[in-house]
Protein backbone atom coordinates (compact mmCIF):
# COMPACT_ATOMS: atom_id res chain seq x y z
CA UNK A 1 0.00 0.00 0.00
CA UNK A 2 1.42 3.30 -0.75
CA UNK A 3 2.33 5.97 1.95
CA UNK A 4 2.46 9.18 1.63
CA UNK A 5 4.80 11.69 4.37
CA UNK A 6 3.33 14.20 6.40
CA UNK A 7 4.55 17.77 6.44
CA UNK A 8 7.77 19.12 8.36
CA UNK A 9 7.09 22.81 10.20
CA UNK A 10 8.39 24.77 8.35
CA UNK A 11 9.23 26.19 4.15
CA UNK A 12 12.47 25.63 4.91
CA UNK A 13 12.82 22.14 5.89
CA UNK A 14 10.08 21.12 3.34
CA UNK A 15 11.94 22.87 0.57
CA UNK A 16 15.33 20.60 1.58
CA UNK A 17 13.14 17.51 1.64
CA UNK A 18 12.09 18.05 -2.15
CA UNK A 19 15.17 19.31 -3.34
CA UNK A 20 13.00 22.60 -4.81
CA UNK A 21 10.12 22.60 -7.49
CA UNK A 22 12.99 22.30 -10.38
CA UNK A 23 14.54 19.07 -8.87
CA UNK A 24 12.20 17.03 -7.57
CA UNK A 25 13.77 13.45 -7.59
CA UNK A 26 11.68 10.47 -8.90
CA UNK A 27 10.50 7.65 -5.91
CA UNK A 28 13.66 5.53 -6.91
CA UNK A 29 16.45 8.10 -6.53
CA UNK A 30 15.42 9.90 -3.52
CA UNK A 31 17.47 9.27 -0.72
CA UNK A 32 15.90 8.19 2.80
CA UNK A 33 16.32 10.99 5.23
CA UNK A 34 15.94 8.48 8.00
CA UNK A 35 18.78 6.52 7.40
CA UNK A 36 21.39 8.39 8.52
CA UNK A 37 25.05 6.81 8.56
CA UNK A 38 26.83 9.94 10.99
CA UNK A 39 30.06 9.81 12.53
CA UNK A 40 30.06 10.40 16.23
CA UNK A 41 32.82 10.93 18.17
CA UNK A 42 35.07 10.18 15.77
CA UNK A 43 33.93 6.59 15.39
CA UNK A 44 33.59 5.05 11.64
CA UNK A 45 30.18 4.62 10.77
CA UNK A 46 28.18 1.01 10.72
CA UNK A 47 28.72 -0.19 7.24
CA UNK A 48 24.79 -1.35 7.09
CA UNK A 49 24.41 1.90 7.98
CA UNK A 50 26.73 3.93 5.49
CA UNK A 51 24.96 1.31 2.93
CA UNK A 52 21.66 2.47 4.36
CA UNK A 53 21.99 6.46 3.22
CA UNK A 54 21.75 5.70 0.06
CA UNK A 55 19.00 3.52 -0.57
CA UNK A 56 15.95 5.35 -2.53
CA UNK A 57 13.00 5.32 -0.23
CA UNK A 58 10.80 3.58 -2.62
CA UNK A 59 13.34 0.64 -2.29
CA UNK A 60 13.33 0.34 1.21
CA UNK A 61 9.14 -0.49 1.12
CA UNK A 62 10.50 -3.17 -1.68
CA UNK A 63 12.30 -4.08 1.14
CA UNK A 64 9.80 -4.86 3.14
CA UNK A 65 8.03 -6.36 0.97
CA UNK A 66 10.96 -9.26 -0.10
CA UNK A 67 11.65 -10.03 3.94
CA UNK A 68 8.00 -10.74 4.19
CA UNK A 69 8.39 -13.13 0.62
CA UNK A 70 11.45 -14.74 2.23
CA UNK A 71 10.48 -15.18 5.85
CA UNK A 72 7.28 -17.02 4.15
CA UNK A 73 10.06 -18.83 1.82
CA UNK A 74 12.44 -19.95 4.66
CA UNK A 75 9.36 -21.00 6.86
CA UNK A 76 8.85 -23.61 3.80
CA UNK A 77 11.95 -24.90 4.10
CA UNK A 78 13.55 -22.79 1.33
CA UNK A 79 17.30 -21.73 2.17
CA UNK A 80 17.95 -20.41 -1.36
CA UNK A 81 16.08 -18.50 -3.93
CA UNK A 82 16.44 -16.76 -7.14
CA UNK A 83 16.17 -13.19 -8.63
CA UNK A 84 13.43 -14.62 -11.10
CA UNK A 85 11.48 -16.30 -8.32
CA UNK A 86 11.79 -13.71 -5.78
CA UNK A 87 10.92 -11.14 -7.90
CA UNK A 88 7.93 -12.59 -8.89
CA UNK A 89 6.76 -14.10 -6.00
CA UNK A 90 6.95 -9.73 -4.88
CA UNK A 91 6.06 -8.63 -8.02
CA UNK A 92 8.58 -6.51 -9.17
CA UNK A 93 10.88 -7.05 -12.35
CA UNK A 94 14.01 -9.31 -11.84
CA UNK A 95 16.31 -6.23 -12.87
CA UNK A 96 14.48 -3.41 -9.87
CA UNK A 97 14.73 -6.43 -7.42
CA UNK A 98 18.64 -7.14 -8.05
CA UNK A 99 19.37 -3.05 -7.92
CA UNK A 100 17.64 -2.92 -4.85
CA UNK A 101 19.72 -6.21 -2.96
CA UNK A 102 22.53 -4.72 -4.44
CA UNK A 103 21.89 -1.56 -2.11
CA UNK A 104 22.61 -4.37 0.94
CA UNK A 105 25.72 -5.64 -0.76
CA UNK A 106 24.03 -8.68 -1.41
CA UNK A 107 24.77 -9.36 -5.33
CA UNK A 108 24.02 -13.25 -4.79
CA UNK A 109 25.65 -16.49 -6.25
CA UNK A 110 25.43 -17.43 -10.22
CA UNK A 111 23.62 -20.48 -10.53
CA UNK A 112 22.64 -20.64 -7.04
CA UNK A 113 20.73 -17.47 -6.35
CA UNK A 114 20.67 -15.35 -3.02
CA UNK A 115 20.70 -17.73 0.52
CA UNK A 116 17.70 -17.17 2.06
CA UNK A 117 18.51 -16.83 5.97
CA UNK A 118 21.88 -14.34 4.94
CA UNK A 119 19.37 -12.20 3.08
CA UNK A 120 16.68 -12.21 5.90
CA UNK A 121 19.17 -10.93 7.79
CA UNK A 122 20.67 -8.07 5.85
CA UNK A 123 17.43 -6.45 4.96
CA UNK A 124 16.68 -6.45 9.07
CA UNK A 125 19.29 -4.90 9.65
CA UNK A 126 18.91 -2.40 7.05
CA UNK A 127 15.00 -1.88 8.03
CA UNK A 128 15.87 -1.60 11.91
CA UNK A 129 14.21 -5.26 12.91
CA UNK A 130 17.05 -6.79 14.76
CA UNK A 131 15.19 -4.73 17.76
CA UNK A 132 11.94 -4.33 19.16
CA UNK A 133 9.50 -1.07 18.14
CA UNK A 134 6.88 -0.51 20.83
CA UNK A 135 3.53 1.00 19.56
CA UNK A 136 0.68 2.75 20.26
CA UNK A 137 -2.66 2.68 18.76
CA UNK A 138 -4.65 6.13 19.84
CA UNK A 139 -8.67 5.94 18.44
CA UNK A 140 -10.02 2.82 19.63
CA UNK A 141 -12.90 2.41 16.99
CA UNK A 142 -13.17 -0.09 14.57
CA UNK A 143 -10.08 0.29 12.83
CA UNK A 144 -8.13 0.53 16.00
CA UNK A 145 -9.69 -2.44 17.64
CA UNK A 146 -8.60 -3.94 14.78
CA UNK A 147 -4.90 -3.11 15.18
CA UNK A 148 -4.79 -3.84 19.07
CA UNK A 149 -6.03 -7.54 18.34
CA UNK A 150 -3.81 -8.26 15.39
CA UNK A 151 -1.20 -10.73 15.93
CA UNK A 152 0.99 -10.47 13.73
CA UNK A 153 2.48 -7.46 15.17
CA UNK A 154 4.61 -8.19 18.28
CA UNK A 155 6.25 -11.25 16.12
CA UNK A 156 7.57 -8.95 13.43
CA UNK A 157 9.19 -6.66 15.97
CA UNK A 158 6.00 -4.34 16.29
CA UNK A 159 4.63 -5.30 19.73
CA UNK A 160 1.32 -2.67 20.94
CA UNK A 161 2.08 -1.31 24.26
CA UNK A 162 -0.65 1.35 24.57
CA UNK A 163 -4.16 2.35 23.77
CA UNK A 164 -5.73 5.66 23.78
CA UNK A 165 -9.22 6.89 23.38
CA UNK A 166 -11.79 10.01 24.84
CA UNK A 167 -14.47 7.70 24.96
CA UNK A 168 -15.42 7.35 29.30
CA UNK A 169 -16.91 3.83 28.24
CA UNK A 170 -13.45 2.62 27.07
CA UNK A 171 -11.70 3.56 30.17
CA UNK A 172 -9.43 0.58 31.45
CA UNK A 173 -11.51 -1.66 29.17
CA UNK A 174 -8.80 -4.19 28.09
CA UNK A 175 -8.23 -4.42 24.16
CA UNK A 176 -6.09 -7.01 23.06
CA UNK A 177 -5.20 -7.61 26.18
CA UNK A 178 -4.16 -4.12 26.89
CA UNK A 179 -6.55 -1.16 28.95
CA UNK A 180 -7.43 1.79 27.15
CA UNK A 181 -5.75 5.32 28.07
CA UNK A 182 -7.37 8.53 28.00
CA UNK A 183 -5.20 11.08 25.35
CA UNK A 184 -4.69 13.25 28.13
CA UNK A 185 -2.15 10.67 29.12
CA UNK A 186 -0.63 9.84 25.69
CA UNK A 187 2.82 12.36 26.66
CA UNK A 188 3.09 10.66 29.98
CA UNK A 189 2.55 6.86 29.25
CA UNK A 190 4.80 6.86 25.61
CA UNK A 191 7.74 8.19 27.81
CA UNK A 192 6.93 5.64 30.32
CA UNK A 193 7.03 2.74 28.07
CA UNK A 194 9.27 4.42 25.78
CA UNK A 195 6.88 4.21 22.42
CA UNK A 196 8.83 4.72 19.46
CA UNK A 197 5.43 4.46 16.70
CA UNK A 198 2.13 6.12 16.90
CA UNK A 199 -0.54 4.98 15.18
CA UNK A 200 -3.25 7.49 14.58
CA UNK A 201 -6.55 5.99 13.67
CA UNK A 202 -8.84 9.19 14.70
CA UNK A 203 -11.57 10.85 12.89
CA UNK A 204 -9.30 14.18 10.97
CA UNK A 205 -10.43 16.53 13.72
CA UNK A 206 -8.83 14.95 16.14
CA UNK A 207 -5.43 13.90 14.28
CA UNK A 208 -3.03 16.84 14.75
CA UNK A 209 -3.97 16.84 18.55
CA UNK A 210 -2.98 13.79 19.22
CA UNK A 211 0.18 13.86 16.86
CA UNK A 212 1.09 17.02 19.21
CA UNK A 213 0.65 14.56 22.56
CA UNK A 214 2.74 11.51 20.90
CA UNK A 215 5.22 13.73 19.76
CA UNK A 216 5.27 15.36 23.39
CA UNK A 217 5.56 11.38 24.50
CA UNK A 218 8.52 11.34 22.47
CA UNK A 219 7.09 9.58 19.40
CA UNK A 220 9.51 10.05 16.34
CA UNK A 221 8.06 7.73 14.12
CA UNK A 222 3.65 8.29 13.19
CA UNK A 223 1.59 5.74 11.46
CA UNK A 224 -1.59 8.46 9.93
CA UNK A 225 -4.44 7.10 9.04
CA UNK A 226 -6.55 10.11 9.44
CA UNK A 227 -7.26 11.78 5.95
CA UNK A 228 -4.92 15.08 6.82
CA UNK A 229 -1.49 16.15 6.71
CA UNK A 230 0.05 16.43 10.39
CA UNK A 231 2.34 19.13 11.23
CA UNK A 232 5.68 17.12 12.94
CA UNK A 233 8.47 19.02 13.73
CA UNK A 234 11.52 17.92 11.66
CA UNK A 235 13.01 14.85 13.76
CA UNK A 236 9.21 13.16 13.41
CA UNK A 237 8.83 10.35 10.14
CA UNK A 238 4.92 10.32 9.02
CA UNK A 239 3.77 7.97 6.93
CA UNK A 240 0.37 8.19 5.76
CA UNK A 241 -2.01 5.87 4.18
CA UNK A 242 -5.69 6.90 2.96
CA UNK A 243 -7.56 3.76 1.64
CA UNK A 244 -9.87 6.03 -0.15
CA UNK A 245 -7.38 7.17 -2.50
CA UNK A 246 -6.43 4.31 -3.22
CA UNK A 247 -9.54 3.19 -4.14
CA UNK A 248 -9.94 5.60 -6.39
CA UNK A 249 -6.12 4.98 -8.35
CA UNK A 250 -7.35 1.58 -9.17
CA UNK A 251 -10.74 2.73 -10.26
CA UNK A 252 -8.79 4.86 -12.31
CA UNK A 253 -7.20 1.55 -13.84
CA UNK A 254 -10.04 -0.20 -14.15
CA UNK A 255 -11.59 2.68 -16.22
CA UNK A 256 -8.76 2.73 -18.41
CA UNK A 257 -8.94 -0.85 -18.90
CA UNK A 258 -12.47 -0.60 -19.73
CA UNK A 259 -12.28 2.56 -22.12
CA UNK A 260 -9.13 0.48 -23.68
CA UNK A 261 -11.15 -2.59 -24.24
CA UNK A 262 -14.29 -0.78 -25.60
CA UNK A 263 -13.21 -0.35 -28.95
CA UNK A 264 -11.98 -3.88 -29.71
CA UNK A 265 -15.37 -4.98 -28.18
CA UNK A 266 -17.20 -2.86 -30.97
CA UNK A 267 -15.13 -4.41 -33.63
CA UNK A 268 -13.41 -0.78 -34.23
CA UNK A 269 -9.70 -2.29 -33.89
CA UNK A 270 -7.79 -3.47 -30.38
CA UNK A 271 -7.09 -1.32 -27.55
CA UNK A 272 -3.61 0.10 -27.40
CA UNK A 273 -0.83 -1.35 -25.67
CA UNK A 274 0.15 -0.43 -22.07
CA UNK A 275 -3.72 -0.28 -20.86
CA UNK A 276 -3.79 -2.92 -18.69
CA UNK A 277 -5.26 -3.16 -15.12
CA UNK A 278 -1.46 -3.28 -13.32
CA UNK A 279 0.29 -0.65 -15.52
CA UNK A 280 1.58 2.07 -14.24
CA UNK A 281 1.91 0.95 -10.74
CA UNK A 282 5.16 -1.21 -10.92
CA UNK A 283 6.42 -0.92 -7.22
CA UNK A 284 2.87 -0.57 -5.58
CA UNK A 285 2.26 -2.88 -3.28
CA UNK A 286 -1.24 -3.13 -2.32
CA UNK A 287 -2.07 -5.46 1.22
Amino acid sequence: MVAQRGRRNGAKAAHKRTGGAAGTPDADNAPTAEMLAVEENGQVPDPVAARAKSIPEAAVARLAVYLRVLSAMSDQGATTVSSEELSSAAGVNSAKLRKDLSYLGSYGTRGVGYDVAVLVGQIERTLGLTRQHKVAVVGIGNLGHALANYGGFPGRGFPVEALFDVDPDLMGVPVGGLPVSHLDDIPAVCAERQISIGVIATPPTAAQSVCDRLVAGGVQCILNFAPVVLQVPEHVEVRKVDLAVELQILSFHVARRADGAEPAANGAGQAEPGLGLGDGMDGMVVR
